[in-house]
């Protein structure tokens, strides 16, 4: 499958989630966003179980490419991993998030999604870990066991999502609140003003 049909079939399978729900989601129902016969869908997936397991996978390639940074400056890096987490998403209407909650949600009964969403995790916190432990040794950053900090960090990120797709917070909200958690514990110190 070519990228721009693959595009097309997971944006499709994001806008069913969000219109019926992982229990009344069909194939036929995402042939109907995809505007594809039910037969052209499963010429590509064999089981709704298979372009579901697709649709995570597209979607952990999407967030480690929102994630990636080579700036060499933790401080950068960062601001980088804020912005990909709170900036604006692809979808504003937020039929994304409301798609991954649904997924999420569907963990508990399936260990398929349960490692996809793990390792989606894993890299959140892998990201932020090694970034915090870069600007610690930089001389940026207070000193902080990194993984912890990355796992609070990710756990308020992950409810802070929850808080967006069911009580419709807005992400400016969460992003405020992170970042005055992210100041406070990693003490976060401006680049210095270099003299003109």
């Amino acid at each position: 499958m070519d990228d721009e049909t693959e595009a097309a079939v997971m944006a499709a399978t994001s806008r069913a989630l969000c219109e019926h729900g992982y229990a009344d989601l069909t194939m036929q129902r995402i042939a109907d966003e995809w505007d594809k016969s039910k037969a052209a869908l499963h010429y590509h997936y064999d089981t709704k179980e298979e372009l579901l397991e697709s649709f995570l996978d597209w979607t952990i390639a999407r967030f480690d490419s929102r994630l990636a940074c080579e700036a060499a400056d933790p401080r950068e890096r960062l601001d980088t991993f804020v912005e990909a987490l709170f900036g604006p998403a692809e979808e504003s209407d937020g039929s994304f998030a409301i798609a991954l909650l649904a997924m999420k949600a569907q963990a508990p009964h399936s260990e398929t999604y349960r490692d996809r969403l793990a390792e989606m995790d894993a890299r959140m916190r892998e990201t932020l870990a090694e970034t915090i432990r870069d600007g610690i040794e930089a001389g940026q950053f207070r000193e902080v066991d990194p993984e912890d900090t990355a796992r609070f960090a990710a756990t308020a990120i992950n409810g802070s999502h929850v808080r967006r797709v069911a009580l419709d917070e807005r992400p400016a909200e969460a992003r405020r609140l992170f970042e005055q958690y992210l100041d406070a514990t990693l003490g976060r110190e401006q680049a210095p003003e270099v003299p003109v």
